[in-house]
């Protein structure tokens, strides 16, 4: 049986970075996902029907969330040919 050597395409080197674009594709669409739920749990919560004070809308995890899927999505962007 022979073993792979690092610099052989597909070898042990070309796993890793498989698995690095997996995850970054992944994460855009989970934080969108992690967003939309977090927003119809946050919108019906008590805290906001009895807060007085008005608070920023750059506050909360559903904007926090939000951001996070902008900014994960230049894996995509990559992909589409974008630069």
């Amino acid at each position: 049986m022979r073993n792979a050597s690092c610099g052989e395409r597909g070898g042990l080197a070309a796993r890793p970075s498989r698995v690095i674009d997996l995850v970054a594709l992944a994460a855009s669409p989970t934080f969108a996902l992690m967003a939309l739920a977090s927003g119809f749990l946050e919108h019906g919560s008590p805290a906001a029907i009895c807060s007085s004070a008005h608070t920023s809308p750059l506050t909360g995890m559903t904007t926090m969330y939000v951001l996070m899927s902008l900014f994960h999505a230049t894996a995509w962007l990559r992909m589409a040919g974008w630069r």
